[in-house]
């Protein structure tokens, strides 16, 4: 049985590797070997979502849920956080600079040459805004189709 995080972690793959909103039993489908109930997919869906990881959309009765970001951008936002916990930032990164491999130094290089502002935001303590991402707990709601406390920020605008 897989822990929480890590549940959560399967869950945003799925959705990270579909190029469609998916359903929550879609998301139950494609999950590899695992025997969960419809209802923990919910819960997990709405968690992220409350989070800000997931958005999602109605569709019928029931809603289709999507990522928020891509991976690399929720990636970059933990490094900006890990980094933000350390009281030395420069050692830091001068440590991360050595455990990289040519490949990823010259697209670090390649990527700082181009900083120009563009991207995500980052702000004076350098953490970065990348879809507005919290720690805030979900509902527990098992039913797709009838979420308490649905305001309508989940719904997407043009």
């Amino acid at each position: 049985m897989r822990r929480s995080g890590e549940l959560e972690r399967a869950v945003m793959d799925v959705l990270w590797e579909s190029r469609e909103p998916r359903s929550a039993k879609e998301v139950l489908a494609a999950l590899p070997e695992e025997k969960l109930a419809h209802t923990t997919v919910i819960t997990v869906l709405d968690r992220l979502t409350h989070k800000g990881l997931a958005r999602r959309e109605r569709a019928g009765r029931s809603w289709r849920y999507a990522p928020a970001a891509s991976r690399e951008s929720y990636v970059s936002s933990l490094m900006i956080d890990a980094l933000g916990r350390a009281p030395d930032r420069e050692a830091v990164l001068v440590h991360f600079a050595h455990a990289m491999t040519g490949p990823e130094a010259d697209a670090l290089r390649s990527a700082l040459a181009t900083a120009d502002g563009a991207g995500d935001a980052v702000d004076a303590s350098g953490a970065v805004d990348a879809g507005g991402a919290d720690n805030a707990g979900g509902a527990d709601d098992a039913d797709e189709g009838s979420q308490s406390g649905d305001t309508g920020q989940d719904r997407p605008t043009s």
